[in-house]
C-alpha cells in the first residue's frame, strides 16, 4: 500500500468541510448534547457524513451551523424555525460569495476591454 501524502493530511486542517469531529467532540465544543445533534439531523439543517463503522463525523462548518442553531434555540425559537432560519442565512452567504467573484472575474474583463 503507498504511504498517505503528509501535505493531504495538512490540508485537512483547513478545509472547513473535513468531517474531523465526532458526535460527543462537537456537542462538547458548541456547548450541546448529542441529541440536539441528532434533531439537527432530522431536521437537515446539518447530515453529518458517516466513518466506515457508521458513526457520525461533523465539519467545521457544520459546527457554525449547529452553534449559530444552539444561539437561536437557546433565545426561544423553536428548533424548526432556526433551522430554517439558518439555512437561509447560509445560502444568501454563499449567494454573496458566488456573486462576489462573478464581480472580480467580470472587473477583470471590463478592465482589459478599457
Amino acid at each position: 500500500m503507498p504511504a498517505d501524502n503528509p501535505s493531504q493530511f495538512a490540508d485537512r486542517l483547513d478545509d472547513d468541510d473535513y468531517p474531523a469531529y465526532t458526535m460527543g467532540r462537537a456537542a462538547e465544543l458548541i456547548g450541546a448534547t448529542p441529541a440536539f445533534l441528532r434533531a439537527l439531523g432530522e431536521a437537515e439543517l446539518i447530515l453529518p457524513l458517516r466513518s466506515a463503522g457508521g458513526h457520525r463525523r461533523y465539519s467545521r462548518h457544520q459546527l457554525h451551523l449547529a452553534a449559530r442553531a444552539r444561539e437561536l434555540v437557546d433565545d426561544g425559537t423553536p428548533i424548526e424555525a432556526a433551522c430554517r432560519i439558518i439555512a437561509l442565512e447560509d445560502q444568501l452567504d454563499e449567494a454573496q460569495r458566488a456573486n462576489d467573484e462573478l464581480r472580480r472575474s467580470g472587473g477583470d474583463s471590463e478592465q482589459a476591454a478599457s
